[in-house]
């Protein structure tokens, strides 16, 4: 088995815009999802939600700037550790992802033992 990283990209704009009723059928959703990976045993770290705010330092200079990236739309919302056989597992698994309800994406990465 090998192990991918999971990066649920989503649009800012959408979390805020969402009525609480459709936040807690959403979050029952990504229950259910993250159970049916936990109980295959697909999950090796359950990965957390991230914020939109945040700090970046960049190159040489270190500068600071507002992050993750203030002139875009879509955003890191949360990450996954899982493994799987293949990396062909790995995405069929990102199928399942609630990210995907909406307009967002699921961007899988291999993890270099």
């Amino acid at each position: 088995m090998s192990k991918f990283l999971y990066l649920f990209w989503n649009n800012e704009g959408l979390s805020k815009s969402i009525s609480p009723e459709r936040m807690q059928e959403l979050t029952k959703v990504w229950m259910s999802w993250m159970a049916e990976l936990k109980q295959a045993g697909h999950v090796v770290q359950t990965g957390e939600r991230l914020d939109c705010t945040g700090k970046m330092v960049r190159g040489k200079a270190k500068t600071v700037i507002d992050g993750p990236y203030a002139e875009a739309k879509d955003t890191i919302g949360g990450y996954l550790i899982i493994q799987a056989t293949d990396l062909a597992q790995a995405v069929e698994l990102a199928k399942g992802c609630p990210v995907l309800l909406g307009d967002g994406l699921v961007e899988v990465r291999p993890i270099i033992s």
